[in-house]
């Protein structure tokens, strides 16, 4: 909905940058066994690199068999795992990419979020053409060129005070070095870096590690969607408006999380709206 991933048919068409040099990948599925990947860019490195972020992304390269004989007949997320045994989180090649959209999408609506990141890429997002020549693709920003606004350049685009201040420092934690999205010893000590600007909690970080850094044992535990689904199993006679507390979600998904799976069985658990990435309200940091 962001308008980065495009749709041509059966083909998905998106930008990314490696460095200065702009990559454009494309992924189509002609067979439920067969994935195809295609990149273009003027260096072969960087259309190399392309291909593997994006496969990572997509996480074609992940096996989840394991997964399906531990929970296949789980009574929380068994009837999913049985029917949607390919189900994975909706990823972003570009792990700041997915830390921008995340701290965008704190506190109010998915949609109203949607409108902001646009805004966002309108004004100061990387174009390309496409694949043919016949449109432009764009990209987020990179966290450079986010950690040199000034907050009121975000506001204006209808981003909270608040978050655009957070959105700033991480970007220029990104943009200097101190936080290493892309490697993956350290991610912990990378999260609470982050975590210590205000505006940046535990929600932001697991929605950038389970959709940025293909990290499937991450929960956004502060998402009003597992507060609804929770409330419910637990308090059922209190109806559609049961509430829990990010406590009682960790505490539900504590097997799964012991198994390093919390956040690909929370996509199972939460049913039809497991899109992944945006899906309900923001609830918590």
């Amino acid at each position: 909905m962001d308008g980065v991933l495009r749709r041509r048919g059966s083909v998905l068409e998106r930008a990314l940058w490696i460095g200065d040099e702009p990559v454009v990948v494309r992924v189509a599925q002609p067979a439920a066994d067969r994935v195809i990947f295609g990149a273009r860019a003027h260096n072969a490195d960087a259309a190399e690199e392309g291909l593997r972020r994006m496969r990572r992304a997509t996480g074609v390269d992940v096996d989840l068999q394991g997964f399906y004989d531990r929970y296949r007949d789980d009574p929380l997320i068994g009837a999913s795992v049985r029917s949607r045994p390919h189900l994975r989180p909706n990823g972003r090649p570009e792990a700041f990419e997915a830390l921008a959209w995340a701290v965008c999408e704190q506190l109010i609506e998915y949609v109203r979020a949607v409108e902001i990141e646009r805004r966002i890429l309108y004004r100061f997002g990387r174009r390309c053409p496409s694949w043919d020549g016949t449109q432009t693709l764009v990209a987020p920003p990179c966290a450079a060129a986010v950690a040199g606004l000034a907050p009121a350049e975000l506001q204006a685009l209808d981003l909270a005070g608040g978050r655009a201040r957070a959105l700033i420092r991480a970007a220029r934690e990104v943009a200097s070095g101190r936080v290493d999205l892309h490697v993956q010893s350290g991610q912990e000590d990378g999260w609470r870096r982050l975590r210590t600007i205000t505006g940046i909690g535990s929600w932001t970080t697991a929605v950038l590690g389970l959709h940025g850094q293909q990290r499937y044992d991450q929960l956004p535990a502060g998402d009003l969607a597992y507060f609804k689904l929770v409330g419910q199993m637990l308090r059922p006679e209190e109806g559609p408006h049961a509430r829990a507390d990010e406590d009682e979600v960790r505490s539900v998904f504590a097997p799964y999380e012991r198994e390093g799976w919390a956040g690909l069985a929370g996509l199972h658990a939460l049913g039809h709206k497991a899109t992944g990435g945006g899906a309900g309200v923001r609830f918590a940091a």
